[in-house]
């Protein structure tokens, strides 16, 4: 073993343990997991190509969903009903979707990510724009359910986001649930779907251990942070900055897509 290869490993180990901090820190601000930090900055700063950058972020999501869950069984209580009906409809679009992204050219699912990411923001963007104008919902029946579980599953197996990104919004608009509960209910469901797809992206090569272990030692430490901060921003600020946030990451991507 050459005489600075350690040091070299510790210094990489090191940096990414800073970078798992900032993406945990992001993600406990707006209320997500580290994949959507995580897989834009992988492939902006350090050219991951895109299955490699959303497999190794689902590393960073393990953690930090499973600490979620049991903090929010800890505070919450759930229907569980509802989350079985979107653990059954969700679990095979995520093997599904997980399965695709691993085998289309990288740079169509880039430009893929890009995509979804611009449609979020403008998503992410009316809602904060009409916070407090609209009137509730009446819930929806259960079996309206399985909608919400298809579409969240399917954007989970293919961009390795998590369902919350579809999930929480739908279940707070059309389910009549509170932010935390819809926030418990969709961790609840899409923990056996992460696992499912870290295993399909790493029995196709996708996943670099030596990178997502130490983000997501990083991201578990200061993800309580990132929520303790933003319980003092006003909402609809919180929700723009995610927009910008978004829309920086979308527009570097699609300049990386291009040069590939």
């Amino acid at each position: 073993m050459p005489r600075n290869q350690p040091c070299a490993m510790l210094l990489h180990f090191l940096g990414f343990l800073v970078m798992g901090i900032a993406f945990g820190f992001v993600g406990g601000l707006f209320g997500l997991g580290g994949g959507l930090i995580g897989i834009p900055m992988l492939g902006i700063f350090f050219g991951f190509p895109q299955q490699l950058a959303q497999g190794t972020a689902l590393v960073l999501v393990i953690p930090t969903a499973l600490v979620g869950l049991v903090q929010y069984l800890r505070r919450v209580k759930l229907n569980w009903r509802v989350v079985g009906v979107l653990c059954v409809t969700a679990f095979p679009l995520t093997i599904g979707g997980a399965h695709v992204a691993t085998l289309i050219p990288s740079r169509a699912l880039r430009f893929a990510f890009v995509a979804f990411l611009v449609l979020l923001a403008l998503y992410i963007a009316r809602r904060a724009w009409m916070l407090g104008r609209r009137k509730p919902r009446a819930p929806l029946p259960l079996p309206f359910a399985t909608v919400v579980g298809v579409m969240s599953g399917a954007v989970s197996g293919l961009f390795s986001v998590g369902g919350s990104i579809f999930s929480v919004p739908l279940l707070t608009e059309f389910f009549a649930m509170s932010q935390t509960v819809a926030q418990a209910t969709s961790v609840a469901f899409s923990v056996p779907g992460v696992f499912i797809s870290i295993f399909v992206y790493a029995r196709a090569g996708d996943v670099d251990w030596m990178v997502g272990i130490p983000l997501a030692i990083g991201g578990m430490s200061a993800a309580s942070f990132g929520v303790a901060v933003a319980h003092r921003l006003p909402e609809r600020t919180l929700r723009f900055l995610f927009v910008a946030f978004v829309l920086i990451s979308a527009a570097a991507l699609f300049v990386r897509a291009t040069e590939l």
